[in-house]
Formats: structure tokens, sequence, C-alpha cells
């Protein structure tokens, strides 16, 4: 991914954060030389590993999808999987910046691209720990949770045998924050404003980034004036 160093995101922690709050991500394979893509719910461990020092990610695929198959292939051939996480997007108007030097209209948007070489889970234990994990996860914020404890243990054996669960140790993480960083302060400020007034619910998430956005640059610059008032450095 293209990552202009103003737009670039390195803090792990809200690296993380995108990826959990938008765990419904899109799985990129070529093992064969023709791209494969599934669109799958990920569970995502930060934790650092000999194989993923910048976590492991865990999903399923129908035992049918022959995507599966890409991964001894990428393995032997010493390619990697891309797992692409969409976070908050939104369009961005020249109306919106409130003056200033010209513009024209773009996309302010949040996105995480991990790699990694995938790696079936044979282990039928390990792999209804991912299942029940997985649901506990969505079902969280029902008034009353679906268990899977509930089901009867011949249907939930058969289920499994449908599916190929797989890990993905990542070894690397790209993020990217465009957020309209590259322009004046005050332009970034008005486009902040339309933004969290919008009706559109991804537009008005878009608008709280920027907000963050808008923040760190007003602290970078008092703490620059700080430094070069020594006044204020002697306190």
């Amino acid at each position: 991914m293209f990552v202009p160093k103003a737009f670039r995101l390195d803090d792990r922690q809200q690296i993380a954060a995108v990826i959990e709050a938008n765990n419904f991500g899109l799985l990129v394979t070529a093992a064969a030389g023709a791209p494969e893509a599934s669109h799958l719910p990920f569970l995502y461990d930060p934790a650092a590993t000999a194989a993923g020092p910048q976590g492991t990610l865990r999903a399923h695929l129908a035992r049918a999808n022959p995507q599966w198959r890409d991964f001894a292939k990428l393995a032997e051939e010493g390619f990697e999987a891309l797992v692409i996480f969409q976070g908050p997007h939104s369009y961005i108007s020249p109306t919106w910046y409130g003056g200033g030097p010209p513009t024209v209209p773009t996309w302010n948007y949040v996105a995480v691209h991990a790699y990694g070489v995938p790696r079936i889970i044979d282990d039928a234990a390990e792999l209804r720990d991912m299942l029940d994990g997985m649901v506990a996860l969505h079902e969280a914020e029902e008034a009353q949770p679906w268990p899977t404890a509930g089901l009867e243990e011949g249907f939930m054996q058969a289920m499994m045998r449908g599916v190929v669960a797989f890990e993905i140790p990542v070894t690397r993480l790209e993020a990217k924050a465009k957020l309209s960083q590259n322009k004046k302060p005050a332009q970034l400020a008005a486009a902040t404003a339309v933004l969290e007034a919008a009706t559109d619910p991804l537009a008005r998430q878009t608008g709280a980034w920027m907000r963050a956005a808008v923040n760190n640059l007003e602290t970078k610059a008092s703490a620059d004036h700080e430094q070069g008032n020594p006044d204020k450095r002697q306190g």
C-alpha cells in the first residue's frame, strides 16, 4: 500500500483497534499467478510471537472454497497472503475546506494491510476454540447471547468438518490514515466540522479520526512553540 509519511499510522494500539472494529477483512492470495479473494471475519491477537512479530490473525473458510489450497503453495514459494481491513472513509468536497489554497475533491480513509503466510489449523480443539471465540465476540452485545455450547455435539462436529480454519502469523503491518493532514490547519478543521455534523455514520467516524488529527497538530504546534520560547522552557 502506498503510504506517504504524513498519512502513516504507526501506533500499534491504534492499528489493533482498527482491525478489531473492522474485522470483516478481505483475504487475498495469488499462489498460481491468479489472485483469489475471500471476505471473512477475523480474530486478531496483537501479541508478538516468533513467527508473527505483528500478532496473529485467525479465521476460517468454507471447505468448498478452493482458496485454502493456496496456503501450502504460498509457503513453498515463500509468498505471503494479504488481509485488508477497511476502516472509516468519506468523500471530501473542496468546498468543505472553507477557503485557503486551491484544492480538489478527494477521499479520506483509514485502512490496515496485514501480511503473512497462512497455516491451516488441523487440531479439532483449536478449531473449536477459535469458532467459540468468534461467536462469543459477535454475540457479546446481544441481550441473550447465543452459545455454541447449546449445540448437539454431532451437529457441531459436522459443521466443523465443513470449514477449514487457519491462522496468519503477521510478519508486517501497513496502516494508513489519510485525513487531510497535508492541508492547512484551518482547512483540516473546517472539513472536520462538516463530517462531524454529517448524517452518514461512516462520515461521522471519519470526522472523529480527523478531529484527532486536528488535536494532534494543535498539540504539536503548542509543543514546538514552547520549545522555541526560552521563558516558557524555564517555567
